[in-house]
């Protein structure tokens, strides 16, 4: 039974190749899709057809490609495959995407995710072209029940010259109503506080909604979301989280928190899942989370009852993860909530309901500096995604990583970070499987011993001490920060030539 009831919208129902039409070489083009959930499933197939048919026929065929962060081999991976992406932003984790981004074939623009929706509304990144959106059902009167995850879904519909709907039958039917879509954006100096003060709190509507002249496509699909690779936590991630939950632990006996801590936000990945493990695990209860992304971990607590309930802009679950969510659906309605990414990542909303921030990242030095998306420098990994959102507005954030990469031939802690995204005087708290540093109120070079002292892999703490002491040693008027300038990316440049730090 088809889920587009909408009569003006019934309609223009048509296949994925006809829809792809619409797109010109060289448009804009606005796609639904955050961490692996709800990217539109066929049209980007049928774009990447009409790319390689142009190419054998000696026409250039490319499109700048909008999302609200990383989709999935079916977007884009096969777009990518067919070389038909000019720029991308804000956020990708495609392999083949991100090595032709690195071999200067596509132009990255690397946006933290709450800066995203509202550059677009301002004409940062020109005009958009057309939005390829994955819903669930388009009702009767046009309205569109979201699917698994929102993204820049309302900014991208509001601001298309054109719109292609894909319509899911695989997303269950039951999601309408976990949906919370704000449409108060207004651009300076007309922009106006937002009322939300606790992370459950509905400042919109279920719906997403678009003026039915612009939509040009509409396309039944029944595909599954991609899903999210997990695995198990190993020693080193479960002694990560270990030392976090001791922390928090702290906090709550210095009277800094309440017993239930404050609104969590989690980054992606098994080092963030093995966290929420460790949570799970320990004496907290009626936790809350006010996050990007929902993974398996947060879905284990609102589960098992240590976590009441959840604020999100999309799912990022494995297989397992989201067969449980289907099979459950009615039991998560009221306790998972889906927000835009510019109201989940809003800067002014993280500072005000004090969120514990915790996220990843490649490398930190030993005054706290933090690179989370380039590898040696040069290289961008996946992007900072909203961990800056995160890190500068947090009531307490947290960097996490291993202290070493590459079976060892990698430090993560280094004298100086070769690309910085988080500077130092927004961390607050680098951990590693061997400990963390606490930074809050201190001086650099007593970050410096902090970080080296608690942090580094004991392979290499003898040497980032002995680039610390002679760094003081040989610049004496020169302490509040000591580097010495001709090594302090010695390391980087050791691991390049020889394969080892």
């Amino acid at each position: 039974m088809s889920r587009v009831t909408c009569p003006v919208l019934s309609s223009r129902i048509m296949s994925a190749e006809e829809a792809a039409r619409f797109v010109r070489p060289g448009d804009n083009v606005g796609m639904s899709g955050f961490t692996g959930a709800g990217y539109p499933k066929l049209v980007p197939g049928a774009l990447a057809a009409r790319a390689d048919a142009a190419h054998a026929a000696g026409e250039d065929f490319r499109i700048g490609l909008w999302t609200g962060a990383s989709t999935a081999p079916q977007a884009d991976g096969v777009l990518a495959q067919a070389h038909a992406i000019s720029t991308r932003l804000p956020y990708n984790s495609d392999p083949l995407l991100r090595k032709q981004i690195n071999a200067g074939e596509v132009d990255y623009v690397d946006a933290h995710l709450s800066h995203s929706a509202q550059q677009m509304w301002f004409g940062f990144y020109g005009p958009l072209d057309i939005a390829v959106i994955e819903v669930t059902a388009i009702l009767p009167e046009g309205l569109l029940v979201p699917g698994s995850s929102v993204g820049n879904n309302k900014t991208w519909l509001d601001q298309a010259d054109k719109v292609i709907l894909e319509v899911n039958h695989w997303q269950p039917r039951e999601i309408e109503g976990f949906h919370d879509i704000y449409s108060g954006t207004r651009l300076p100096p007309d922009r106006r506080p937002l009322t939300l003060t606790e992370p459950m709190q509905r400042i919109g509507e279920p719906y997403l909604w678009v003026d039915p002249a612009k939509v040009v496509a509409v396309v039944e699909t029944n595909e599954p979301d991609a899903g999210a690779a997990f695995s198990e936590p190993d020693d080193v991630s479960r002694a990560i989280a270990g030392h976090v939950v001791d922390f928090l632990r702290g906090e709550v006996g210095a009277g800094r928190m309440p017993p239930e801590l404050l609104p969590l936000q989690s980054g992606v990945g098994n080092v963030a899942n093995a966290v929420m493990q460790g949570l799970d695990h320990s004496e907290f209860t009626s936790l809350v989370a006010y996050t990007e992304v929902l993974q398996d971990g947060l879905l284990d607590l609102l589960d098992s009852g240590t976590l009441r309930a959840a604020s999100t802009a999309s799912f990022g679950l494995s297989r397992e993860g989201m067969e449980r969510f289907h099979a459950g659906i009615d039991g998560y309605k009221g306790r998972i909530l889906l927000r835009s990414e510019e109201i989940s990542n809003h800067p002014e909303v993280i500072r005000r309901l004090g969120v514990i921030a915790m996220n990843g990242m490649i490398e930190a030095d030993i005054y706290g500096n933090v690179n989370s998306t380039h590898v040696m420098g040069s290289a961008v990994m996946n992007g900072i995604g909203g961990s800056g959102d995160f890190a500068r507005n947090a009531y307490l954030n947290f960097f996490l990583t291993p202290s070493t990469a590459k079976d060892g031939a990698i430090s993560t802690i280094v004298p100086m970070v070769s690309h910085v995204d988080h500077t130092e005087h927004d961390v607050h708290v680098i951990v590693t499987e061997y400990g963390l540093a606490d930074l809050r109120g201190l001086s650099p070079r007593e970050r410096a011993e902090a970080v080296i002292a608690n942090c580094a892999h004991p392979d290499f703490r003898p040497r980032l001490r002995d680039y610390f002491e002679r760094a003081i040693a040989e610049r004496p008027n020169a302490r509040h920060t000591p580097h010495l300038l001709d090594e302090a990316l010695s390391w980087h440049q050791r691991y390049l030539t020889t394969g080892r730090m």
